[in-house]
């Protein structure tokens, strides 16, 4: 597909299924309302017996906005593997195993920016940091930052942390692409996704509960959207 196409499918993919886009609205809103009330409550000055049902509220709180959060994070690599079938429909709710997959993205992303964090303090502490220090510092960071994006593409695809863990494999998936490919993509999703964001905040100047709402459908647009298009660049692969 070209850049152009999967633009066009990941714009409209949301609005194909308005459904799963209204029912993660709503949790994103809750999530939010009750993640944010949850802080106020652990940040005030409760005393005496207040303490105890701050503290309470505030766990439930904590806890129904890192659920909420896992669960929307799942859910898109879900999108992304209907992407890279190519799928026209929605994928069904899991909360199980997409907040188990979300858990999955965390640890691979995390071994992805781990592994060229422990190469770049090896070369500053062995080589110092010279110029051609940094430069080698900064290609191995972009290499491994486009392999973390397979590998998160892998992840959806084969469903297994062994096969998303692959470096060498995720790497090699690069050219299969293009590494260019995959960066006009990227940049070109952010851009679209900037123009919609700073559209809804000017509305939100106008009508704060307006854009409030806007905002918020908005960031559960963006990640369909995102996920959508990634999804469809690794089904080239």
């Amino acid at each position: 597909m070209e850049i152009s196409e999967i633009i066009k499918d990941a714009l409209v993919y949301p609005l194909n299924n308005v459904k799963s886009l209204i029912l993660f609205v709503i949790i994103g809103a809750i999530t939010g309302i009750l993640g944010g009330a949850s802080l106020i409550a652990m940040a005030s000055q409760a005393s005496g017996n207040h303490i105890v049902a701050a503290g309470g509220f505030g766990f439930i709180g904590i806890l129904v906005l890192i659920i909420g959060t896992l669960l929307i994070s799942g859910y898109g690599l879900d999108i992304v593997k209907y992407g890279i079938e190519r799928r026209e429909d929605g994928p069904g709710i899991d909360i199980v195993r997409q907040i188990l997959n979300a858990i999955k993205v965390i640890i691979v992303s995390f071994v992805y920016y781990i592994i060229p964090a422990i190469i770049a303090w090896l070369l500053y502490t062995l080589l110092g940091r010279g110029i051609l220090t940094v430069l080698v510092v900064f290609i191995i960071y972009v290499v491994f930052a486009f392999a973390q994006f397979m590998a998160i593409c892998r992840l959806a695809k084969y469903d297994s942390l062994g096969a998303a863990l692959s470096v060498s494999e995720a790497i090699g998936d690069i050219p299969k692409i293009g590494m260019l490919k995959v960066l006009l993509t990227v940049i070109a999703v952010f851009i679209i996704a900037l123009i919609i964001a700073f559209i809804f905040a000017l509305v939100y100047k106008v009508n704060n509960i307006l854009g409030g709402i806007l905002l918020g459908l908005f960031g559960v647009y963006a990640t369909f959207f995102y996920n959508r298009a990634i999804g469809l660049l690794y089904s080239q692969v």
